[in-house]
């Protein structure tokens, strides 16, 4: 594949900001390819010293911004993701505090460097599992303050952990700036639905996309696309909130844009839509004290396109 524009990993930096000069100004539509190397310092500094205080390498930084043309307030832009390229390791780690067993785990750092070959992910010296990359951390900018990288996700998207977002699948992410203001981070080699973890197979690889613009997108939260699904991404506090709006979503999805009737597309949601919990990062701020810790729920909602 050609590759059109490269976006260094030095150019990472924690956060979604509206005041962060883009580093890229791409026209959308052309198919031009823009590669975006992403960094695992952090996750290095953590292997050798095993200090969350001593960090001086970002968590979980993002590449970017890049500047869409003719992107405005209402629309949404549609990033491709053609390929993720991954280096020869990883790491997996339990942080203290963090992840949905932490209370089981030493309250120390844990390290793991993974090697990753031909043969697949080599979790431990007997389970190797092929790769299966994706993109946990993408993102537009908001119009005023800063997102985090880390936790939550919000209507922008942000560290959203989603398995879905690999080669083949399609993002769409609502714009509140002139330009969007992409960003994109946090490759993993391989991650299970949920990553209990919270530090899955995280790797410095290199993710491929291109970008269309959807003018007047209308959207309240990301989705994505998949060759066999719409995947409409749910937010809110508590779990049956997040249920409700990406219920919501599809629904208005299949009676506004695809004419149906309701009770016909209620039928059809209720017999084929499937929903699951999505990435751990929840839909709320955390509580400063407790910062790997999630408040509100992510929730995936699937509608194959065969009922379409």
């Amino acid at each position: 594949m050609t590759i059109d524009h490269v976006l260094g990993a030095e150019l990472g930096r924690p956060g979604f900001r509206p005041d962060v000069a883009p580093v890229l100004r791409l026209r959308p539509g052309t198919g031009a390819t823009v590669a975006f190397h992403t960094d695992d310092a952090v996750y290095r500094e953590l292997d050798e010293h095993g200090d969350l205080a001593k960090l001086a390498a970002p968590i979980n930084p993002v590449t970017g911004p890049v500047y869409v043309e003719g992107a405005e307030p209402g629309d949404a832009l549609a990033v491709h993701v053609h390929d993720i390229l991954l280096p020869d390791y990883g790491w997996s780690q339990s942080l203290p505090g963090a992840g949905a067993l932490a209370h089981r785990m030493p309250d120390r750092v844990v390290s793991r460097r993974i090697p990753i070959d031909a043969d697949g992910v080599h979790l431990t010296a007997r389970h190797t599992v092929p790769t299966s990359p994706m993109i946990g951390c993408i993102g537009t900018a908001p119009a005023a303050g800063e997102h985090s990288t880390v936790m939550p996700t919000t209507a922008l998207g942000g560290n959203m952990d989603l398995t879905d977002v690999a080669p083949g699948a399609t993002v769409y992410l609502p714009v509140e700036v002139e330009g969007g203001l992409l960003s994109i981070g946090d490759i993993h080699a391989v991650m299970a639905r949920g990553e209990s973890s919270f530090v899955a197979i995280e790797a410095a690889g290199t993710a491929i996309v291109s970008i269309d613009l959807v003018k007047d997108a209308g959207l309240r939260a990301p989705r994505v696309e998949t060759a066999e699904e719409w995947i409409f991404v749910g937010l809110g506090d508590p779990v049956q909130e997040s249920i409700r709006r990406g219920y919501e979503d599809v629904f208005d999805t299949l009676v506004d844009v695809h004419g149906w009737d309701p009770m016909d597309a209620y039928a059809v949601m209720s017999a084929v839509v499937h929903s699951e919990l999505g990435g751990p990062t929840g839909s709320e701020a955390p509580d400063p004290l407790h910062p790997f810790r999630a408040v509100g729920a992510v929730t995936l909602h699937r509608l194959p396109k065969s009922v379409l």
